[in-house]
């Protein structure tokens, strides 16, 4: 009898429409045992708060579980502005574009999207929205906000990151990281997860685009931000009752460098799919592939059959620029047979003309 998986697609669509990994799947099984405290009083949970603290270098800070990662950054945002100031945003950033106002509606306060150079700010591109401080007619300026990796797949260089902290300083604003696949840009750049968040105020901890079934965290750094946030999180409904189900999750992830692991796997999948697209002719690379995510332009004639085997997001409608993404259970022969069917298809089209 055929099983029903036999005919899902290998998706490159994104990290978060895999499973979960083996070691997050026992280790939720692991837990489900007697009865523990609620609401992250349960030993498991504090203990994972400081397992993580540990691992980004600020026993002073907090780490509060969330069910997903809009209420991840929003509850991180929530902690550095009020309504009446803004954020600076790339404007390609998950931030501004795919999380349906919900900062606006939630704080009240204005994201301000800055144009980017593949997804990434810089002091330049900073430097002109800094205006009319204490002009009472404008939402304040109070915090720019970085996703490492950027929405566009490339990664900040430590240096980069170093010059936007600095400006960040100089002007005294609040520096938020949407951190929803911070391990691959970790493994990327080859550090430590205290190196590449050392100096930022607020993180939001992805956990579902790196193998959990469920929870992201927020990791608040700068302790003098931690004050009350036990309350914005009740009132914004992301208080777990059985939070050591999440805590369970980010433990197995940070036990044995799982995270590590599997980020420069994934990584490394993404890369040898690029190079492989890079080799045939009629295909473009358009960004850097410096995380999990390859952009590239397909004829476009070929997309609608391809994503009839490979499911994949159509990132430009006008350039048919497409976004492919590599997760925990991409294979090296679901990269192979993604690329031969590329081939083929282009092949064919040709053949016709």
């Amino acid at each position: 009898m055929q099983n029903s998986h036999d005919n899902l697609k290998v998706g490159f669509g994104s990290d978060n429409h895999s499973g979960a990994l083996p070691e997050i799947i026992a280790a939720l099984t692991k837990c489900n045992v007697g009865h523990q405290p609620s609401y992250g009083t349960d030993e498991i949970t504090r203990s994972v708060e400081k397992l993580i603290l540990q691992n980004l270098g600020s026993l002073m800070g907090e780490v509060h579980f969330v069910f997903n990662g809009t209420a991840a950054n929003v509850l991180a945002l929530d902690c550095l502005v009020e309504s009446h100031h803004s954020v600076l945003v790339a404007d390609s950033s998950h931030l501004y574009v795919d999380e349906c106002s919900a900062p606006e509606k939630q704080i009240g306060c204005k994201l301000i999207p800055v144009p980017s150079a593949d997804g990434k700010l810089t002091p330049e591109l900073l430097k002109p929205f800094v205006i009319r401080r204490g002009d009472q007619h404008f939402a304040q300026v109070k915090a720019i906000s970085i996703t490492q990796p950027t929405e566009l797949g490339t990664v900040y260089s430590l240096a980069e990151i170093a010059e936007l902290k600095s400006f960040a300083k100089e002007n005294k604003l609040f520096v938020h990281l949407d951190g929803a696949r911070l391990f691959n840009a970790a493994a990327s750049l080859n550090c430590t997860l205290k190196a590449l968040v050392e100096g930022f105020d607020v993180i939001a901890l992805g956990g579902t685009k790196n193998g959990l079934v469920f929870g992201e965290a927020v990791v608040i750094l700068n302790s003098e931000l931690t004050k009350d946030f036990k309350y914005r999180r009740k009132q914004a409904m992301q208080l777990p009752s059985k939070t050591r189900f999440i805590a369970a999750q980010f433990q197995a992830l940070f036990e044995g460098g799982l995270w590590n692991k599997t980020a420069n796997r994934v990584n490394q999948l993404a890369k040898e799919l690029e190079l492989k697209l890079k080799s045939i002719d009629g295909v473009k690379i358009t960004r850097p592939t410096q995380a999990n995510a390859v952009f590239a332009i397909l004829p476009r004639e070929i997309i609608s059959e391809l994503r009839d085997k490979f499911f994949f997001y159509v990132w430009d409608e006008h350039t048919f620029e497409v976004r492919l993404m590599t997760t925990f259970d991409t294979t090296p022969d679901h990269v192979t047979g993604f690329v031969n069917e590329v081939e083929r298809l282009i092949h064919n089209l040709r053949s016709k003309s």
